[in-house]
């Protein structure tokens, strides 16, 4: 039972399950403060979040700081920049193209991982997969929202998702190849604060600063998204490290991401309800990651 919860599949979905709670959090802080400014609070916190937990934070301080470029690099890249852009994104478009683009970050992954690493290169059967999960992804959304939309704003909005799913796969490399040595916790924990800090202080300009007490739901929320984003990076962190994790299956996991959230509207809000198209979509997703981990079992046996 231990090496079960242990194991990379169980403890990816459990970070994907995770970010899947975060869009109603979003929902509900967006209610009361402005989006870059709400984002960079919630991983500031995040980073303080993971600190009290790190063992032998001392040891481990001492030996980040040979990375320490590194670390404020990957907070830049998977913090600051990648969520201004996924905030700025989805405000330009409508609900079913941002849920696509944003869908399609397992398919930058593989493409960018494919370009950057020796051992992670495309093959048929990862081609399948990603598509046959970009296939469900697109089912979900368009049996959701409609894609209409008009507006100068558009193009500039797919642009910025699509620069947000390149920042994801990048980041990715980043820690396999310059990252691997130092301690999950301190590297989520100090890209976090750092990345949260830096987006605060560019949504000053951006968007105003404003301070006053919210309702309770608001800090409630708040509270959440920067639980969930400290205990997610850092067990996603943690698996980059493992040296027979492959950037491309790992980031396969984020295609349960839309399927919670569907599940979580269905479950939580009082207007949302199954749908047939929706149920098709998710199927095809539970195909493709099936498809996916038959192929890397079939081959890792191969290679014992």
């Amino acid at each position: 039972m231990k090496k079960y919860l242990q194991s990379t599949a169980f403890l990816a979905i459990v970070a994907c399950i995770l970010w899947s709670t975060a869009f109603v959090g979003i929902k509900i802080g967006l209610k009361y403060t402005t989006p870059l400014q709400f984002a960079g609070i919630r991983f500031f916190l995040s980073g303080l979040m993971i600190l009290p937990f790190i063992p032998n934070l001392k040891e481990k301080w001492e030996n980040a700081k040979s990375h320490i470029k590194t670390i404020l690099l990957l907070g830049l890249l998977q913090t600051t920049l990648l969520y201004a852009f996924f905030y700025l994104g989805i405000s330009m478009l409508p609900a079913a193209l941002s849920a696509m683009l944003i869908g399609s970050g397992p398919l930058f992954a593989a493409i960018i991982a494919h370009m950057a690493m020796a051992d992670d290169k495309m093959s048929w059967h990862k081609i399948v997969s990603i598509g046959l999960g970009m296939v469900g992804i697109a089912i979900i959304s368009l049996s959701r929202k409609s894609l209409a939309y008009e507006g100068d704003m558009l193009w500039i909005g797919i642009v910025l998702l699509l620069l947000n799913n390149v920042l994801g796969g990048i980041g990715n490399v980043v820690i396999v190849k310059h990252a691997r040595n130092v301690a999950p916790m301190v590297l989520s924990s100090v890209s976090l604060s750092f990345g949260g800090a830096v987006l605060f202080l560019i949504s000053i300009p951006i968007e105003g600063f404003q301070f006053q007490v919210y309702p309770t739901e608001y800090y409630g929320a708040l509270g959440w998204l920067s639980f969930l984003s400290a205990a997610a990076i850092t067990i996603w962190f943690t698996l980059l490290r493992r040296p027979e994790v492959k950037i491309s299956n790992l980031n396969m996991w984020k295609f349960i991401i839309p399927v919670m959230g569907a599940w979580l509207s269905w479950t939580l809000l009082p207007n949302e309800s199954p749908d047939l198209i929706s149920i098709i979509g998710m199927i095809v997703i539970a195909s493709a990651l099936l498809l996916l981990n038959y192929f890397n079992r079939k081959e890792a046996k191969a290679n014992s």
